[in-house]
């Protein structure tokens, strides 16, 4: 289970520091739903790049900072996916909001894993409820996200 989280990259220089940390604190949110990881792979990337996926695999011509591909069947463990996040949109989105790149960053992270735990960002209701939950993951963050 250890292994059971991965991080690339695509077509950009990028570098995610505390990985292990980062790779437990995920484990704990999925274990903390009762859930079961299979394999979860970060890949981080351009904006370009996930507006050509958006576009291929969703029809969308929009940029956006996570695309989630869950691989397992909802509500089934073990959790497989792959979860691509545009480090251009995740600094703008942060820049935008006067917060630092690594704070937006983990939420962006921790939002695509509340997919695949059965969370839904579409109604008002399930927006707030999904907002609440990625700020107690935040919040149970054993590392600094200065790191």
């Amino acid at each position: 289970m250890e292994d059971c989280i991965n991080f690339f990259v695509e077509e950009i220089a990028f570098k995610l520091n505390n990985e292990d940390s980062i790779c437990d604190w995920i484990l704990s949110c999925i274990t903390d739903h009762g859930r079961e990881c299979g394999e979860i792979n970060f890949i981080f990337c351009s904006d370009e790049y996930l507006i050509e996926m958006n576009k291929e695999h969703l029809a969308h011509d929009f940029y956006t900072d996570i695309l989630t591909f869950p691989y397992s069947e909802p509500g089934k463990d073990p959790i497989i996916s792959d979860i691509y996040i545009s480090v251009d949109r995740v600094k703008e989105n942060a820049d935008t909001l006067a917060i630092p790149f690594l704070d937006e960053l983990h939420r962006v992270m921790i939002h695509g894993v509340l997919h695949l735990l059965g969370y839904d960002d579409h109604a008002e209701a399930d927006i707030l409820k999904m907002r609440a939950k990625e700020n107690e993951a935040l919040l149970s963050r054993t590392f600094s996200s200065e790191s």
